[in-house]
């Protein structure tokens, strides 16, 4: 039986054929294709997801609707103590500031706009909008309701959650077992519990109407132990970020 070989002649620096150049060894015709299975899963080609340049002559972005451009912050070079970070330790900004918004939306018959302005500092949500290359900077343009509320400071308690976003203080972690154990780091769950520092003002409902939340600063709350985004705050306790959707249960 006649076999096909196929050859490539150029690889590219991720280690990928360039597909440049293929030729056949004979003339036989490759009646069908078969994918490789790893696992009993086809194999799929890594899809990285690269930040959208804009030309440089384009001076301006508008968003539509209710979306916002968002300037994102440097990330933090240093630790702490100052000592220098490398790439890879590097956390990813989850701030920034407003540079420009759209019209806003319609519910109903109610004009909404955007509650946000220029210059606003802002936090958002970890996976939120689209990476854009503007005029040397990156930024993202993502809706309104991705961004989690105004921080005009470096620290996470001093967040105005929007919408129905509320800040919770994260309970410590238990050092010991009920008969008294002490718990190894390993050991140690990852508390679900803590108390509202700040609520935002509520969701709009169908007609554009706030809806108050069914919690408020200072309650003790239960909430769903991988909702939303956790932070260290300045006093070096852990905070959350999430919905007032995600929070389970009023503790008293």
């Amino acid at each position: 039986m006649a076999t096909t070989q196929l050859t490539a002649s150029s690889i590219s620096a991720k280690g990928f054929a360039s597909f440049e150049g293929l030729r056949s060894t004979s003339n036989v015709k490759v009646a069908s294709f078969v994918p490789l299975k790893q696992n009993n899963r086809l194999s799929r080609g890594l899809v990285v997801k690269a930040a959208t340049t804009v030309a440089p002559k384009y001076t301006s972005v508008k968003p539509l609707g209710d979306r916002v451009l968002v300037k994102i912050k440097t990330a933090e070079e240093k630790s702490v103590g100052g000592i220098l970070l490398p790439t890879s330790a590097q956390s990813k900004p989850q701030g920034g500031e407003i540079v420009a918004v759209g019209e806003g939306r319609s519910i109903g018959k109610t004009k909404v706009e955007i509650s946000v302005k220029n210059g606003t500092q802002v936090l958002y949500s970890k996976y939120a909008g689209t990476e854009v290359l503007f005029d040397g900077s990156t930024h993202l343009i993502m809706k309104e309701d991705d961004i989690v509320g105004i921080l005009e400071t470096d620290d996470i308690k001093d967040l105005q959650p929007l919408n129905d976003r509320i800040l919770i203080k994260v309970a410590e972690v238990e050092e010991k077992t009920a008969g008294g154990l002490f718990l190894s780091e390993a050991a140690k769950e990852k508390p679900s519990i803590g108390s509202v520092i700040a609520a935002g003002p509520g969701p709009l409902d169908e007609e554009g109407n706030r809806k108050s939340l069914s919690v408020s600063p200072g309650n003790t709350v239960l909430y769903s132990k991988y909702a939303g985004n956790d932070f260290k705050g300045a006093d070096g306790a852990d905070y959350v970020t999430l919905r007032a959707s995600d929070v389970i249960a009023v503790l008293s």
